[in-house]
């Protein structure tokens, strides 16, 4: 395996020196400003800004515990600071407080840029990053390039922070409202050179198909790394079918299926779920695209900003049991229940992705309800750890983007105004794109907030490949993968001639698909919380009895492990 230049797979140890000891000037000055507003002092201080108890408490408990149990990461897809303020300024007024976004007790800034692949320039800084390299940064604390699903700039796999919660025995979870293979959600669950790659009928899957001898499309990739609960869209990949491998001919719908996962298209069949676990992986596809937004779109104008605008409800909005925040709940009920029986916690990232895509169409209306579902899906995570007190919660975005509150109405870009809570209008600028065009990302550092033990390390400047630093730290994950299959074993045994008998290992947990071996013949099957099992037909001897060997070989590892069946009449 070709190894990254040394700028792609950049340490970020630099940048976290110090962290906790900033953090503990932030609490201090929390602490202080919480004093002074308790004195009486005649600083004039929005109510909603004060510092509470609760949060110098919070802070206390981020900086002391560092390590959780579970980890909740949301990301508002294309979430810039400005996002934010204007989801902020529309809902709850200038002095007003989001109470699920800005609820977070310690607050950072993380940079984002991704890198170029190829040519004089590889490895060096792409200042404004795409949705694709930015998750890889977070997802394998590595540095890419644009399009690139957790590769490094050679194309290698990475391995996620999902796949190795999983490998180390934790419950995992990927939520959005987006199609679930979509960049940011892919990211925990797949390794392709091209984000298009959604299905066998993608085009741009190039060497990463199956038919090609690579890991398969991104939905392919999905049904083998076999995540407990996944919810979003992207239903309309999963009927195409496939087109090499053992599962070749049968749709991804049907593969799933005969994999054990419960697939389930709407809301009753999602509310019928009652658990998910790595026998029953939970496949919830809500529609065969991204899902509707939250209001209806509005169109920027060059001198748009001369009439303001309130926002309206979508009336194709999916029903509110199908929000952002319910299927957030709906994710944490099921893997908090089977990380009680797993003796683990979990892992789940919950991504409210058209924030971002209607920033793009310059729809103010849009980008403000995404933001509003988004922060409803934080209060959600934030609820579950006030109880638990093991969980850590981040939120965060991959990119930021080009929407801006300004003061007076543009003369040629782009311009909406929206009536606030405050009762006044804002402007809101778009001056990346003319009319038709999609507006850019931008390259500004981004905010990242923490509830929760180890949140004391998003505060001060990091970057966002010290996001996977942080989380895997905070959960004590073995990085490792082949280290955790190194004890694996396969039990040796007997059979009968002409009878079924069953192969089987323990301990391949570092591995998501096993090969095994039954003498010539040979099975890919999937490895569920660490254990294989195959089912061959035993040979019938020559002699009184005859002796087969048996091979698993974790398929991700490469870990092998054998033992010996005899056959005996």
């Amino acid at each position: 395996m070709n190894r990254s230049p040394r700028s792609v797979r950049r340490s970020v140890r630099r940048r976290t020196v110090g962290v906790i000891a900033v953090s503990a000037v932030a609490a201090g000055t929390l602490l202080a400003v919480g004093a002074g507003a308790a004195s009486g002092s005649s600083a004039f201080t929005p109510a909603s800004h004060r510092v509470s108890a609760d949060k110098t408490k919070d802070v206390r408990q981020a900086i002391v515990g560092g390590k959780a149990k579970n980890v909740i990461l949301l990301v508002g897809d294309g979430m810039g600071d400005s996002e934010i303020t204007i989801a902020r300024n529309y809902a709850y007024g200038a002095a007003g407080e989001l109470p699920g976004i800005d609820a977070l007790p310690l607050t950072g800034s993380y940079t984002t840029y991704s890198v170029y692949k190829d040519g004089a320039n590889k490895g060096k800084p792409d200042y404004v990053t795409d949705s694709a390299a930015s998750g890889t940064g977070w997802a394998t604390g590595t540095k890419t390039y644009d399009g690139a699903i957790s590769v490094d700039v050679d194309g290698n796999p990475l391995p996620t922070l999902l796949e190795l919660a999983k490998a180390n025995g934790f419950r995992t979870g990927d939520v959005s409202t987006a199609e679930i293979q979509d960049a940011t959600p892919a990211v925990q669950i797949a390794h392709v050179d091209q984000r298009s790659c959604y299905g066998p009928d993608s085009s741009s899957c190039g060497n990463d198909a199956l038919a090609e001898g690579g890991l398969g499309s991104i939905s392919e990739q999905l049904l083998d790394t076999r995540a407990d609960v996944v919810l979003g869209g992207g239903l309309a990949s999963f009927r195409q079918t496939a087109k090499a491998g053992q599962w070749k001919g049968s749709t991804l719908l049907q593969q799933a299926t005969a994999r054990g996962y419960q697939v389930v298209t709407d809301a009753a069949g999602l509310a019928s779920v009652k658990k998910a676990n790595q026998s029953q992986p939970l496949l919830g596809l809500f529609t065969d695209g991204n899902f509707p937004t939250r209001y209806a779109a509005t169109t920027a104008t060059v001198g748009g900003a001369n009439t303001p605008v309130t926002c309206e409800e979508s009336a194709d909005r999916l029903p509110t049991s199908l929000s952002l925040s319910s299927l957030t709940d709906k994710a944490i009920d099921l893997l908090s229940a089977g990380s009680k029986k797993s003796g683990k916690g979990f892992f789940l990232q919950v991504e409210g992705a058209s924030i971002d895509k209607r920033d793009h169409a310059a729809d103010a209306c849009g980008q403000i309800g995404e933001t509003l579902d988004l922060d409803e899906a934080v209060q959600v995570a934030l609820a579950f750890a006030k109880k638990d007190k093991n969980t850590l919660v981040l939120v965060t975005a991959d990119h930021a983007h080009s929407s801006q509150i300004v003061d007076s109405t543009p003369p040629t870009s782009l311009s909406t105004a929206v009536t606030t809570a405050d009762g006044t209008v804002m402007k809101i600028s778009y001056g990346t794109a003319a009319a038709g065009g999609s507006q850019q990302h931008t390259g500004t550092q981004l905010r990242i907030a923490g509830y929760g033990p180890g949140a004391a390390n998003v505060v001060g400047l990091t970057d966002q490949t010290d996001t996977f630093g942080t989380i895997s730290r905070t959960l004590g994950l073995q990085v490792d993968a082949a280290k955790l299959s190194r004890h694996a074993s396969v039990s040796p045994g007997y059979a009968t001639p002409g009878r079924k008998v069953a192969v089987r290992g323990t301990g391949f947990g570092g591995d998501r698909q096993a090969t095994v071996t039954f003498g010539d013949e040979a099975q890919r099957v999937d490895v569920i919380d660490g254990k294989v099992s195959a089912r061959f037909t035993a040979p019938v001897p020559s002699g009184r009895q005859q002796v087969v060997k048996v091979t698993v070989e974790g398929a991700q590892t490469g870990v092998a492990k054998t033992a010996r069946i005899t056959v005996r009449k």
